[in-house]
């Protein structure tokens, strides 16, 4: 548990630790020591909206968050307006075949296209 945050929007297109580059679009975040490529659930316990994110990079770097969201994540836990929420973190999957496990047969680069596939957090 702890903090989150996202990214600002002139970090858009820059690249990851993984290499590939930020999209605001993408379902992403950056997490300190979990391994790249790990899935993580977030969720936002001051309103209970949660988001599976893929961790493609490392951060954050302010010493009080846990992780860093794509503005599309930050968005589906509702928390674009304040910029930092209280998130609580979960594993649910880690390296290619749990993302190839839980990824629809369309590209879920919108939370709308991802959340069917949640279950609901009590």
């Amino acid at each position: 548990k702890g903090k989150a945050s996202f990214y600002s929007k002139k970090f858009n297109g820059r690249k990851t630790a993984y290499g590939e580059r930020v999209s605001a679009a993408a379902l992403e975040g950056a997490h300190r020591s979990l391994p790249l490529n790990t899935l993580v659930e977030v969720t936002n316990l001051d309103n209970n909206r949660s988001v599976i994110v893929r961790i493609n990079d490392r951060g954050p770097f302010s010493k009080s968050r846990v992780i860093d969201l794509t503005h599309a994540a930050a968005d589906a836990l509702g928390m674009v307006s304040k910029g930092v929420a209280n998130v609580s973190l979960r594993v649910v999957g880690k390296g290619s075949r749990a993302l190839a496990a839980l990824t629809p047969d369309t590209p879920f680069t919108t939370p709308d296209a991802f959340q069917p596939m949640l279950e609901p957090v009590l």
